[in-house]
């Protein structure tokens, strides 16, 4: 064998190699985690809170989807370790997320009266969504230097995540006096609520401006967030059946997503199985910004038939 040949074989080989290495870096880093980086956003009395801010790999101005924890607001961390993956999946697809900390108002109550858990879910619910707007307005200040696009930042919650993001679409559609945390003439692209609710002691839900495109995913069965509502002389909690149907007959973009039978699992089970239609919201409401309205009842064979109507003491044993 030549010297010539002997080089074109070693040149090949190297090649191969290189190549070869290519693909397995490439493929390592299509599965790698995001970038994180964590900030303090806010001080609030003795609650020091932080956000986590996931950053996509896609160039340029990037659109963002604010992450707000479930827990019945006793509870929860704004890195749970189930919810990485969801995150991991948004920045996958060119999404930057914001895991927010917030302040757990009913931690420490124990089994609650009517009138008290009223009185104290109302403040609870106010403060957390003080806090995200206060997360919200340090996105915004950051947002050129982090290279996200201000006019396409979505509100994401779990739970009690849930009823915080869509609390706050609410507030912002009514200028409840909470919005005034909330930098002046700001609102969200989206909402994207997992077993969430709208609560009011001022009667009924009405919506006095337009709501942003909002994506509910509710079962039909769950006694921890009403499904459909929880009131008594228009006090109480209006879950997402209700609000769908509001949004419908008002002519605002909604997508209501509904599992017959289904539990409270609904507030973690799209974030690992619903991932088409996630995308779907974002890309057709929210990047296109086009006004659909659309409801999808689906049905697990695998589910029993379970009670769908509730008391209010129901909920209020189920939680606390």
């Amino acid at each position: 064998m030549t010297n010539i040949s002997r080089y074109l074989k070693l040149f090949t080989a190297l090649v191969c190699a290189t190549m070869l290495s290519a693909v397995a870096f490439a493929r390592q880093d299509d599965n790698a985690l995001p970038q994180k980086q964590t900030h303090l956003y806010a001080v609030k009395g003795a609650d020091s809170l932080y956000l986590d801010h996931y950053v996509s790999r896609i160039e340029g101005k990037r659109p963002c989807v604010i992450f707000i924890f479930g827990g019945g607001f006793v509870g929860g961390v704004r890195d749970k370790e189930d919810d990485i993956p969801y995150f991991h999946f948004l920045t996958k697809h060119g999404y930057d997320v914001v895991s927010i900390d917030y302040r757990l108002g009913m931690k420490g109550v124990q089994s609650p009266g009517i009138i008290e858990f009223l009185q104290r879910f109302k403040t609870t619910i106010d403060i957390a969504v003080e806090d995200l707007f206060s997360a919200t307005n340090y996105i915004l200040e950051n947002a050129d230097k982090w290279q996200i696009d201000k006019e396409k930042i979505v509100v994401s919650g779990s739970s009690a995540g849930a009823i915080t993001s869509l609390q706050a679409e609410y507030a912002i559609c009514n200028s409840l006096p909470v919005t005034r945390e909330l930098r002046e003439g700001f609102n969200y692209a989206g909402v994207m609520a997992f077993a969430g609710a709208i609560f009011t002691l001022d009667g009924v839900p009405r919506w006095n401006t337009c709501s942003a495109p909002t994506l509910l995913f509710h079962g039909s069965s769950d006694t921890q967030v009403p499904y459909n509502k929880m009131a008594l002389f228009g006090m109480g909690m209006y879950g997402s059946k209700y609000i769908a149907d509001k949004l419908h007959d008002a002519g605002m973009p909604y997508w209501l997503y509904s599992v017959e039978y289904e539990t409270h699992s609904m507030a973690g089970k799209p974030m690992h199985e619903n991932h088409y239609e996630i995308l779907t919201f974002l890309d057709e409401w929210v990047m296109r910004q086009r006004p659909l309205q659309r409801t999808t009842y689906t049905a697990d064979k695998n589910l029993p038939k379970r009670k769908t109507w509730f008391l209010p003491t129901d909920f209020i044993n189920s939680n606390y």
